[in-house]
């Protein structure tokens, strides 16, 4: 078999498995759920609400069913792309809140995985091309700290220093409470304020991104910058490498020229997996850092036991997860020749 057939059969198959893979996200999201303790109706109107009102509420949103019935009602819903409605949020729509949320989360991830792929390569070349020296100890360390720190914590002393201590960065929100936010046409500050030539809203609004970026972003840069640091040592080991040294190359064009290209392909595949560990973090990060974006309406949505907006929510995170890692996995066959299906 070819090799682009082999990858086109290996994405056919893939996409074939999504469903599978967002149908277990779904049921166990669904399972676990319910599995906590807490009722969603205290959450609504409080626990010390009658009986009978409370029951009138369970019978309104489908509670009082039986599991199994709740459970496939879920899945016919889900077949079409219902998401369902918050019951804590006076019935909005699940993909509204999607729509009104989640170009906040964008902006915050994307703006960490900037900061993770620039500080993480950063080091891991400095460590990898400094073996045995204090340079390399140095990245070593600053790979398995950072891969270790509770995100929660470092957000909190990251506000400290640099918010409250220094003054450099508010300490939570998007955008100023008195100030008017950018036109509203990607959902994206940074961008919409470009879009409508504001310079002083651009800035504003990069002036509140970069706290919560750099914090997401360096504590994730340590896994990128643990790849780049093995794989560009063992590239740079390479006969290729050798002979281009003895052709009298400088070493900067063979680390940049050669050895670094080669070496970078791991991280695109890296990329992927990080991307879950992404939104895990935007959780934390947003709740610390006040960030109005979805992830921290997810959970304000476990708190109080709204069910369907953390379903929804969790399996919009899955879907992205599913199909951003056959992405990078094609992405990944493209540039490598050497990958084979």
């Amino acid at each position: 078999m070819s090799r682009s057939r082999a990858l086109t059969y290996y994405v056919f198959v893939r996409l074939l498995l999504a469903p599978l893979m967002l149908w277990t996200i779904a049921t166990i999201v669904f399972l676990l759920l319910r599995a906590t303790p807490g009722d969603p109706i205290d959450a609504i109107i409080g626990n010390r609400a009658p009986e009978s009102v409370k029951a009138e509420y369970r019978e309104q949103l489908g509670l009082n069913k039986p599991l199994p019935l709740q459970y496939l009602n879920y899945l016919l819903d889900l077949l079409r792309l219902d998401l369902g409605t918050s019951i804590t949020k006076q019935g909005q729509d699940i993909w509204e809140m999607i729509l009104q949320y989640f170009p906040a989360t964008v902006e915050v991830a994307v703006g960490s995985m900037v900061v993770a792929l620039i500080v993480g390569i950063g080091v891991g070349v400095i460590s990898a091309s400094r073996p045995g020296t204090a340079l390399d100890l140095g990245g070593r360390l600053f790979g398995i700290i950072t891969y270790a720190l509770p995100i929660f914590w470092a957000g909190m002393v990251m506000q400290l220093i640099f918010a409250v201590q220094l003054g450099w960065f508010p300490t939570a929100g998007r955008f100023p409470a008195s100030a008017t936010p950018p036109a509203d046409i990607t959902g994206l500050y940074t961008i919409d304020s470009l879009l409508s030539g504001n310079l002083e809203q651009f800035f504003t609004a990069l002036h509140y991104l970069t706290l919560p970026c750099l914090t997401l972003g360096i504590l994730l840069s340590g896994i990128f910058e643990r790849i780049v640091r093995v794989n560009l040592k063992q590239t740079l080991k390479a006969d290729y490498v050798e002979a281009a040294r003895a052709r009298g190359i400088a070493e900067g064009s063979i680390l940049f020229n050669h050895a670094l290209k080669n070496a970078l392909i791991p991280v695109i595949t890296v990329m992927g997996l990080t991307f879950a560990s992404l939104l895990g973090g935007a959780v934390l990060t947003e709740v610390t850092f006040s960030w109005p974006g979805l992830a921290n309406q997810l959970y304000g949505a476990i708190n109080d036991r709204d069910y369907p907006t953390v379903q929804g929510i969790m399996v919009f995170f899955g879907g992205i997860v599913v199909f951003a890692s056959i992405g990078i996995d094609i992405i990944n066959a493209l540039i490598d020749p050497r990958i084979r299906y």
